[in-house]
Formats: C-alpha cells, structure tokens, sequence
C-alpha cells in the first residue's frame, strides 16, 4: 500500500530523527558497561569490526527496504514474500518488549531530576541512622551514590524471588514518562583494555549486539522510519552518517564515563587510605601524621609484630585498600548512568544545576529511543486497512502507550530491577541475531541481490559498490551464523543463568542464581519473538494450500 505522501519534508529531517532514535541511552550506559565488562579499550577492537562489517551494511539494507516497499516491518517483509511476515512480526514483539522496560529508564531520570533542586544533593552524603549517632550502616558500607541508588530510588530487594510492592513514587515518574512519550506521538503524527578478551565469544557477541542494538536493527523502527522518505532519497549516505555519529558518541560517552570512574575508584581509595589510618592513629595512640599512606603497609607490618594481639582483635576492621580492585568493581547496565556521573555532579560547583542538566539531557535521550521504538509498533498497526479505517491513530497510540505502561509497573517493584535486567539481557540478544540473519537471506536470496542492486541504483542514482554486496551476500549472514552459534555453546557451557543482586549488609553486589521462575520468563522471551517467523511462514503455507485446494475442487 503506497503512503499518502512523505512524512518528512526533506533529508535532514530523516537523519535528525534516526540520530534521535541511535544515539539514546544505550551509548550513555550500555556501551561503557560492556567496555569495561570486556577489556575496557580492547572492546573498542570487535566493536569497530562489527561496525565495518554489520553495522553500516544491515543499517543501509533496512533503509533501503523501508524505502523501497514504503510499508512498516511486517507490511515491507511481506511484500517481498509472504511468508517472510513473521520476520515483522517478530520485529514488533521485539520493540514491544523493549517499550516495556525500556520506559522505565526514564522514570528514574525523572525522578533524580525531581530531587536535583535540593540543597545539597541528597546523594551527596550518607543520611543519619534513627539515633542520630551515626550514618546509616548499608550507607557506610557502599557509598552515598550507591546507597540513594539502590535504596532510595529502587528500594530493592535482596533477591529476585521477593518481589516486594510497588514504588508509588517511582510508579507516578513511570506514567509521566508514557505521558511525555504519548504527547510527543501526537505532535509527531500532526507535523512529525584488555586484549586477552577478544579471545572471548561472548566480547564478540555482546559487540555485535551492540551494534544492533544501538543503531536499532532488527526493530523495525529504521523500516518505519525510511517508509516515509522520499523515493529518490540517498540512503547509503544517510546511513553511513548515522552510523558513524552513533558510534562517536558511544566512544565519546565511554571516554567520559571512565574519566568519572577513574575519579571516583581514586577518591575511594583515598578515603580508604585515611580511615585506615586514622583506625590504626587512635587505637594505639600513635602520634597524628606518624602514619601515612607512603608508610602505610610498613606501620602495619610493625604494629602486627609489635603489637600482635591487639593487632588480631582490631584486623577486621582495617580494609585493604586497593585502586585495582576500585576500579575493577563493576556497576552494572543503567547503575553507569545514574550512579557514576551523580558522584561525578556532587562534586562539583553549583552540583544542583550540573544535576538538572545531566537529567534532562538523559530524558531527551531517553525520550528519543521510545520515539523510535514506539513507532515500530505504531507504523505496522496503522498500516492495517482494517484498523486505520475503524480507529484514530491516537486511540492506537494511547492503547499502546496505556498497555506497555501497565506492564511496565512490574519494574517498578523492589525486585523490579531484576526483572529489568533479564529483559534487557535476553529480550532482544538472540531475537535480533535471527531476525538480522533472516532479514539479510530474504533481501538477497530471496528477493534476489541483483533487483535488489537494481532499486538502490534508482533510489540513490548509483549502484551499489562492491563492500555493499560482499557484506550483505556472505560476510554478514556468515558472522551472524558463527555468533549464534557462540551464543547457544556459551549458553550450554555456562549452566545455570547467574545474576547480582544487592546485598544491604555487604553493601555490594553478590551472585545469585535465577529461580525456576525467572527462568522460565527468559525462555519465554526469547521464544515469543523467534517463533514467530516459523509459525508465520507455517500458517502462510497452510491456509496457501487450502486456497489451492478450494481452487482446484471448484
């Protein structure tokens, strides 16, 4: 079905908002996590590779599909065979899962932007125990930035298993957030390190979903997106641009966060180093400075041979300290963006305005990845004759909105991050590698590479060079083989599925394994979404056959 007309009244407006939608939180949070997960600058390596050979390729070759068959996810896979529908409608469930937590990001930066107006910080120190004697235990333990983290904002639980109640606070930033994502839908629909590491599968597998994740193929929000350009639209270069900004900022992103976890594992270390000293200074009223941190090691040498019984009963309080293991500590997934860079704001001058800055450009971030994924649910359903004739796009869009909302309150339970995490670890991971694989096979086998080649000469006034054509041929749909591959022996090999949880008494992340429960939620997800391009070319086959045989009976 032809659109009406474009929706985007020239090129720039096309790129602003696929830049919108891949340069969100992901570079903010996802990408430095998996740096510093798998070999701090030697992530950089696979990351670059991937881009090179998956990224900018299957980047293009979903532009050029929504382009070309002008139709959403499940109406442009359709038309190039029906039965490749299931590759869009797994495109949908997959966007649709990602709404549902995805959203919740945003609730959190809504609710440190509501508390940035405080003078100071109410992350900036640890708060009082009831007696007023001393600071709050699990506070003294972890940090202050950590402790309004997990306990303030989350309030979390120590297992995935105790699920708690819901976080009213937490529940009313939720519904703001859909609220904002629903207002700027009807505004759009009225105008619109470590080398050794790259040995390992998994750092190859996370940098290819990476890619996919942050540029958003697979989604079926850059198809929705194209649908609506121009016919003659120049989308190699298009995509070679977003492809590359994406990538800077997730770069520059990383550089910027590891610079404030640098700072922050140093100034822990530093106040290691003193409260060492100053325990070790007052219990046996040693002269003050006598005790420094270049000395440090050698007076406790000496106390615990001169001194040996004291020394023994006063040894499980003395930390070592240690900036290696400070900066190997790792906080993980979305912890980067609110706990890292809020110990980097309490430190500065004028803290509350850095703070409301810091916020609201994560909301408009934010915001702009549920724009994108949004409309991969949105275009397929009004692409629909039957539904665009009998119901209001803003029905459509606030059914969807209300629905994911409703869902999405189950994050913000005390165990809600847990179930964030598995959806965020397994709702999109493997999903996207088969859609991605089976969406490259479609276009140049099925639909064929050199029609393909064909249209793209139309569309951009050139054909497509030999990079284009190696990539998508062989070079894609054999690496993505050869990480599904790693993906399920990594699966096999691992046994159990592990998580962290937040241990208040420790003040730290330990690792737990997932409850039957929780494991049968993560199958679920990944069978919701990659089920669906077998049963859709099955029940295309089925009812195909019956047609034939009514025709051939009558």
């Amino acid at each position: 079905m032809e659109k009406a007309r474009p929706l985007w009244d020239n090129p720039f407006q096309f790129v602003f908002a696929c830049i919108s939608y891949a340069v969100g939180l992901g570079n903010v949070w996802r990408f430095p996590y998996l740096c510093q997960m798998y070999g701090g600058g030697g992530f950089l390596v696979p990351y670059l590779i991937m881009l090179i050979v998956e990224g900018m390729p299957l980047l293009y070759l979903e532009l050029a599909v929504g382009q070309r068959m002008r139709q959403g996810s499940i109406g442009a896979w359709k038309a190039i065979s029906p039965y490749l529908c299931g590759v869009g409608i797994a495109s949908v469930v997959v966007s649709f899962f990602l709404s549902m937590y995805y959203n919740v990001i945003n609730a959190w930066a809504f609710w440190y932007l509501f508390h940035s107006f405080q003078d100071p910080l109410p992350w900036a120190n640890c708060p009082l125990n009831i007696n007023h004697t001393d600071y709050v235990e699990e506070c003294e333990k972890a940090s202050s930035t950590q402790y309004f983290w997990y306990r303030k904002t989350l309030n979390i639980s120590p297992s995935i298993e105790e699920s708690g109640s819901i976080q009213w606070e937490l529940a009313v930033c939720l519904i703001l957030a859909w609220l904002v994502v629903y207002l700027c839908i009807l505004r759009g629909t009225e105008s619109t390190g470590k080398l050794e590491q790259l040995a390992n599968p998994k750092t190859w597998i996370n940098a290819a979903t990476q890619i996919f994740f942050s540029l958003g193929l697979g989604f079926g929000s850059l198809i929705a997106f194209a649908s609506y350009n121009q016919p003659n639209n120049n989308c190699e270069r298009h995509a070679i641009i977003v492809s590359l900004i994406n990538s800077s900022t997730s770069v520059f992103a990383s550089i910027v966060t590891f610079s404030i976890y640098g700072f922050k594992a140093t100034h822990n270390y530093e106040n290691c180093i003193s409260k060492v000293i100053l325990l070790l200074t007052n219990a046996f009223e040693l002269e003050e400075g006598s005790i420094t941190a270049a000395n440090l090691e050698y007076m406790k040498n000496y106390l615990a041979s001169a001194h040996p019984s004291e020394y023994t009963e006063l040894s499980p309080q003395i930390r070592n300290c240690s900036l290696e293991a400070e900066l190997n500590t790792a906080v993980q997934g979305t912890g980067l963006a609110f706990i890292v860079y809020s110990e980097a704001i309490k430190n500065m001058e004028v803290s509350q305005l850095y703070s409301v800055l810091y916020f609201v450009m994560l909301l408009m971030l934010g915001i702009g990845s549920m724009l994108g994924n949004t409309a991969a649910i949105l275009t397929p359903l009004t692409d629909s004759e039957f539904l665009s004739t009998h119901v209001p796009k803003e029905m459509i869009s606030g059914a969807v909105c209300f629905v994911n909302c409703i869902i999405g309150l189950v994050f913000t339970l005390e165990a809600g991050s847990y179930w964030f995490d598995i959806f965020n670890d397994y709702a999109a991971t493997l999903s996207l590698l088969l859609i991605v694989l089976v969406e490259t096979i479609a276009v140049c086998y099925v639909y064929g590479l050199g029609r393909f080649a064909e249209d793209l000469t139309v569309m951009t006034g050139h054909k497509p060079s030999w990079y284009w054509k190696i990539m998508w041929a062989f070079v894609s749909p054999v690496l993505i083989v050869s990480l599904f591959i790693f993906y399920i022996t990594d699966y096999i090999s691992t046994g159990t599925l592990k998580y962290q949880a937040w241990d208040a008494t420790e003040g730290q992340l330990v690792t737990k394994n997932y409850p039957s429960g929780a494991l049968g939620v993560i199958g679920l997800l990944v069978a919701a979404s990659t089920m669906c391009i077998p049963l859709a070319a099955l029940v295309t086959l089925i009812i195909s056959r019956k047609r034939r045989n009514a025709s051939t009976a009558a």
